[in-house]
């Protein structure tokens, strides 16, 4: 290969000149090279570029989701909250033309019991318009797995397998309307949860 700075002739794998001392690499590559090495770099800043955009819109929609998902969260922790009162209303039997002429009044919490296996307990319920939740879970498929809430003014709700019932929970309520205290016995058997609640609407 000859050098272009002194113009010896060198051996076809030199990388220097033997008697100027350049450096022969850059004569060694062919046009062919020159070009790919172009082409690998524009190769790079287009990758870079298009990976720099993909983080950007990933960002933009990632903040976008996140306040429409508070929004949304709002406007369903609002929604489900007409509807638990709506559905509440519904089984209350209140007539719209009570509601209307009256203050709306609403269903409070006045007593929440809950536990597993088997036993009972009696609970004193106090006057006035009350619903109760009940809901269980069995611990095997038994015929006797059963949640029955009975009172003394014989209202009754409760929940129960057969031999043949699926595993799963099970759900029931009632609602009344008493001038008196009601004392309610709790019995439940081979449960591994169960909860009653009382409600009463004021």
């Amino acid at each position: 290969m000859k050098c272009e700075n002194c113009g010896f002739e060198n051996n076809e794998k030199a990388k220097f000149c033997t008697r100027c001392g350049a450096s022969l690499v850059q004569q060694n590559e062919t046009p062919n090279q020159q070009k790919n090495g172009n082409n690998t770099k524009y190769l790079i800043v287009g990758l870079t570029a298009i990976i720099i955009v993909l983080i950007c819109a990933i960002g933009y929609f990632a903040i976008n989701l996140n306040e429409g998902g508070a929004d949304q969260s709002s406007d369903y922790s609002s929604n489900s909250s007409a509807d638990s009162t709506s559905s509440v209303d519904e089984s209350s039997s209140t007539s719209s033309s009570e509601s209307s002429s009256s203050k709306s009044g609403e269903w409070k919490l006045i007593g929440s019991y809950s536990g597993s296996g088997s036993g009972s307990q009696a609970v004193s319920v106090p006057a006035g318009k009350i619903m109760v939740k009940i809901t269980a879970y069995p611990i095997k498929n038994y015929a006797t797995n059963h949640l029955y809430v009975s009172g003394s003014n014989g209202q009754s709700a409760g929940v129960d397998w057969g031999s043949r019932s699926a595993v799963a929970s099970r759900y029931d309520s009632l609602t009344y309307e008493s001038s008196s205290s009601e004392t309610f016995n709790i019995d439940y058997y081979e449960t591994v949860s169960w909860s009653v609640e009382f409600y009463k609407y004021e």
